[in-house]
Order: structure tokens, then C-alpha cells, then sequence
């Protein structure tokens, strides 16, 4: 499980290095294999461990191609997708081309989301965050099944 906002820079090269609490479990179960892809409901990147992503990547491809708006999930979500790999000394390279439809820039916050993690530029995150607990969100409801939750 993933979770947590971590801080991290972006190199010149467009490097990642993953934060240390989660290199060990990246390399040992998932030899280091990761998929980036865009969300298009954000501008963020979603990041899986391989085995992760091909779960999700069959799923996608099992929706209709007759449907308009499944064929434009799977046009964006298996079409962005970049197999990436760990080097030596836990950084990952994400591809130009997804960096710049997050519009990420040197600095980056990873955020855990359970079974993947999403990568938003820091500004991005923090201003969505900003917002969320100023109360602007959009939206003054939360959804339903948010509300059934007791934390």
C-alpha cells in the first residue's frame, strides 16, 4: 500500500528518484517495473507497479469500442502509458510527453494512493489541497459514499 504526499525534484534529465520508504518493495516485488499514464480528470500522472497496471490495462480493454467514451479512456490511458524502470539508484525517467500533459515541472509531489501513486507538480498539488481544506472545491458535497465512512 501506498500513501502519504512525498516531496521530491525533478532532474534536468526529467528523473524521479523514488522516496527510499518505497524502493525496497518496488525492486524486490515488482523488480523495479512501473507504468506511468496520464489522468485525464487531473493534471497529474498515475503511476502503477507493473502487475498493478496490467490488471487495470485489461480492464480497459475489455470496454466497448463501440462506446465513444470507453474508446477515449482507452485512447488516453493505454495510449499515454510508458513502461519505465527503476535504475540502480531508485529514479525513474518520465517521458517528456507526459510531462508536459501534467505540466510538471522541477518540483514534484508523489501521493500514495493505495495501489498506485499520482504525480502532480508541487504548485498543482498544493493548490488543490489549498483549496480542499479551505473548503473551495467546487463542490460543497461530499460523495455518497464518502459519507457512510467513519474515520
Amino acid at each position: 500500500m501506498f500513501r502519504g504526499v512525498s516531496e521530491i525534484s525533478l532532474d534536468a534529465k526529467g528523473r524521479m528518484a523514488m522516496p527510499a520508504r518505497y524502493r525496497d518493495l518496488l525492486t524486490e516485488k515488482y523488480a523495479g517495473r512501473l507504468v506511468a499514464t496520464v489522468d485525464f480528470t487531473g493534471s497529474c500522472l498515475l503511476l502503477y507497479p507493473i502487475d498493478g497496471w496490467e490488471v487495470i490495462q485489461q480492464k480497459i480493454e475489455s470496454l466497448s469500442s463501440f462506446d465513444e467514451a470507453s474508446r477515449r479512456a482507452q485512447r488516453m490511458l493505454i495510449g499515454y502509458a510508458h513502461d519505465l524502470e527503476m535504475d540502480g539508484s531508485g529514479r525513474i525517467l518520465l517521458p517528456q510527453i507526459l510531462r508536459s500533459r501534467a505540466r510538471l515541472d522541477k518540483q514534484l509531489a508523489l501521493v500514495g494512493q493505495g495501489a498506485k501513486f499520482e504525480i502532480w507538480s508541487k504548485e498543482s498539488w498544493e493548490s488543490l489541497s489549498d483549496n480542499w481544506f479551505s473548503g473551495d472545491t467546487g463542490s460543497s458535497e461530499l460523495p455518497q459514499a464518502l459519507l457512510s465512512l467513519s474515520l
